[in-house]
């Protein structure tokens, strides 16, 4: 994303083109306005044109995808969820034929239903653990006041019911599955091109 909002802010300079963006987080919020980027939100714009975004593991063929590696997962699933088209763009690594695995799904909870949440994704046999931070002691706190869990559901066979049966637990905010919502992924491979993909 780092290298989107430079690419903007020489399109806005060179080309003179005028747009606005809604970072969905403080850390992008912080580099847009540093590149002299228009910052505007979801309650000025109701929608954006087009959303551009990171992942963390993209399904082949349905380009389902888990995200939340950054921990702005809710934020990004509103405004992707908001956008006209969302593409992602990762390399050739994030492709898998199934999600999960190694790659453990985050959810975004409410801190003060934390054990209530993991006992119930313990029941669907998930092995949770809270974030904890790399620079102080505790949990990561999310830019909305809230905890990251990450969880081992081993490979995800049905993404789609998981995230209807994690999102009916109370005190669950968000999941870092997005399904259904990626209309383009760009690829970069090891040679430099880039294939896009879209959904079949």
């Amino acid at each position: 994303m780092a290298y989107a909002v430079r690419e903007l802010a020489r399109l806005q300079r060179d080309r003179k083109m005028e747009f606005s963006v809604v970072p969905t987080s403080y850390q992008m919020e912080h580099l847009a306005t540093s590149h002299g980027l228009r910052i505007t939100t979801l309650n000025e714009v109701a929608r954006v044109d087009y959303a551009i975004d990171g992942a963390d593991q993209v399904r082949k063929g349905s380009l389902d995808v888990v995200k939340g590696g950054g921990g702005a997962l809710l934020r990004e699933k509103v405004v992707d969820s908001s956008a006209r088209s969302f593409v992602v763009v990762v390399d050739q690594l994030k492709l898998v034929n199934c999600l999960g695995g190694k790659q453990l799904i985050p959810l975004e909870i409410l801190p003060f239903a934390y054990r209530y949440v993991r006992s119930e994704v313990a029941k669907m046999g998930g092995k949770a653990k809270v974030r904890e931070s790399t620079g102080k002691m505790g949990p990561v706190i999310t830019d909305n006041g809230n905890f990251l869990i990450d969880v081992d559901f081993g490979r995800v066979k049905n993404p789609s019911k998981l995230e209807r049966h994690l999102k009916a637990i109370p005190g669950v905010l968000e999941t870092g599955l997005f399904i259904g919502m990626v209309d383009r992924t760009f690829v970069g491979q090891r040679n430099g091109r880039v294939t896009v993909m879209k959904p079949r």
